[in-house]
């Protein structure tokens, strides 16, 4: 299967799609895995994309679309992938259908309470980069990562009033993919209406794929 995991930050894309990943076997690919390794291997596409990281600017379409274009065609992803982060917008998407077909999309729906909360809980280790939250998995030390004893810290896009922004802006630019996805009928949605254990949404997402292999 090729799959695409869409959804607002904070719904557990990255999570989800790790799952799909390791239960199907499938390569899960990241638009910021694509970024980081082409300038890491200062290709020449790599080295356009890293002014724009630089200056903190989104990297434009065209160059993510390109970066997409050569990762899909690597051996790796010839029995499927899960695309996680990619389509943003629907440029994107009509030029991902050029490249490839898309068996299926899950959209995560979850209550913008549910993802303010979930956010603004997130800590992150600076030495190591794990990830905890106060509410759902804590630190057994408070501000103190378990795995290298690093300081746990709060980006500063997951402060409630930033996340209220990126979701407003995930509204305007990734929600017209949805609909683009919709009328050629490859949604399946997976609606979580308040907090629940993450092994209970993921067997949601299994289900759904399920249905889709049946």
């Amino acid at each position: 299967m090729n799959i695409v995991v869409l959804g607002p930050p904070g719904a557990g894309k990255g999570t989800h799609s790790s799952r799909i990943s390791d239960r199907y076997d499938l390569i899960h690919i990241t638009t910021g895995d694509i970024i980081r390794d082409e300038i890491s291997r200062e290709t020449e596409i790599g080295r356009k994309a890293k002014k724009y990281v630089q200056s903190g600017k989104l990297v434009p379409d065209e160059i993510v679309i390109e970066m997409m274009r050569k990762r899909l065609a690597r051996k790796d992803c010839k029995d499927g992938f899960v695309l996680d982060g990619f389509p943003r917008t629907v440029n994107q998407a009509e030029a991902l259908d050029e490249i490839t077909d898309i068996d299926v999309v899950i959209n995560l729906g979850v209550p913008k309470d549910v993802l303010i909360k979930r956010l603004s809980s997130r800590r992150i280790c600076r030495d190591c980069g794990e990830v905890y939250n106060l509410v759902s998995m804590r630190s057994e030390k408070p501000g103190v990562c378990d795995e290298c004893g690093g300081e746990l810290y709060q980006r500063e896009d997951d402060r409630p009033e930033v996340v209220e922004k990126r979701l407003e802006e995930y509204d305007k630019q990734t929600k017209p993919v949805l609909g683009y996805y919709r009328k050629k009928s490859k949604v399946k949605d997976v609606i979580i209406k308040k907090e629940e254990p993450v092994e209970k949404i993921v067997q949601m997402v299994f289900d759904a794929l399920d249905e889709t292999v049946d």
